[in-house]
């Protein structure tokens, strides 16, 4: 084995003991928020994610995760439901070739990511709906400028559906698990455009990046899609980055990420902080209801964010019931 491999290996070593879902000794320390101090431990690599001067190389690379409690209200049918989103944010390594998390380290094919999971439950009347979707962003963007995988399932008293897409050289390739007749089972590919489903990890890295300008080409949200029962295709989209000036959200410094799609009468807006580690304040998502064709407005507002190593709490002790308490979790 060569040098270099050595160091990957050991490289390898660091991120699993830090790394999400390996569980290190539990403790009975209750959750910090995310002004707890920061680790002095620290890890060079070549990209704009891991940038000393904000500290995000501290900052990420605690042996945590970073949990964002968000109230929704959320376009469905005629009308909006109430409900809750969670975006949870950790570091791990992933291998680039299975495109799965890295968990015997026996493959340098391997670079580290940052994974969001963002959950979605609220109900529609009498029964309830549950959205997930998984995002594997790697942070290295110079020699890996693509997200490389993204997951998502809904969930509702009718059925579920199961999508996922991966990056094949330069495409994505897509694939549909649905009990709608019309869809059925499906694969396909598209160019390996911009996902809306990376751009939360993007804004976490560096929202400077963000691409903006008329008339792009854009693969919209996999939730999107589902819930409007629209073809996985890229589609025409204006995009702007500014100051955030409504009311709806509170914070330091906060800019709004807006994405316009013509052919949906659709208006995405990210709203954020601008001040490391760039907290995603909220969003809201405005197109027409499936039945009425009225507009109306998807809306998550942040209420609470923790960092810790949540896959140690996993007892009914009263600690851990406790954390529930605190993030109003349902």
């Amino acid at each position: 084995m060569n040098r270099s491999f050595w160091l990957l290996s050991l490289t390898a070593v660091f991120y699993l003991l830090v790394s999400c879902e390996i569980p290190p000794k539990e403790d009975s320390a209750t959750a910090k928020t995310t002004t707890a101090s920061l680790s002095s431990s620290s890890i060079s690599l070549s990209s704009p994610f891991l940038d000393s001067k904000s500290g995000l190389d501290k900052y990420w690379y605690q042996g945590k995760g970073e949990l964002n409690v968000y109230s929704l209200e959320q376009n469905r049918y005629q009308d909006i439901h109430p409900g809750e989103a969670l975006l949870v944010f950790v570091t791990e390594d992933f291998l680039t070739d299975k495109q799965v998390k890295n968990d015997s380290y026996q493959s340098s094919n391997s670079t580290p990511i940052l994974k969001m999971n963002g959950i979605t439950r609220f109900t529609t009347g009498l029964y309830d709906y549950s959205i997930m979707t998984s995002v594997f962003t790697p942070v290295n963007t110079r020699d890996f400028p693509r997200t490389l995988k993204v997951t998502h399932s809904a969930q509702d008293w009718c059925g579920q559906v199961y999508s996922q897409i991966n990056l094949q050289g330069e495409q994505y390739q897509y694939q549909l698990f649905s009990y709608f007749e019309s869809e059925g089972d499906d694969q396909k590919n598209a160019s390996a455009n911009l996902l809306e489903e990376e751009i939360m990890n993007r804004i976490r890295m560096d929202y400077q990046s963000l691409p903006v300008g008329n008339d792009l080409k854009i693969v919209p949200g996999l939730t999107f899609l589902r819930l409007k029962h629209k073809p996985y295709q890229t589609y025409p989209v204006n995009t702007r980055l500014e100051d955030y000036e409504g009311t709806d959200f509170t914070g330091e410094e906060l800019k709004a990420y807006v994405l316009e799609y013509p052919e949906f009468q659709r208006t995405l807006t990210i709203v954020f902080s601008a001040v490391a580690p760039f907290y995603i304040e909220g969003w809201m998502d405005s197109y027409p209801s499936v039945f009425d064709g009225k507009v109306r407005t998807t809306k998550a507002i942040r209420n609470r964010t923790v960092l810790l190593d949540y896959w140690t709490k996993n007892s009914n002790s009263t600690t851990n019931m406790e954390l529930r308490k605190q993030l109003n979790l349902r």
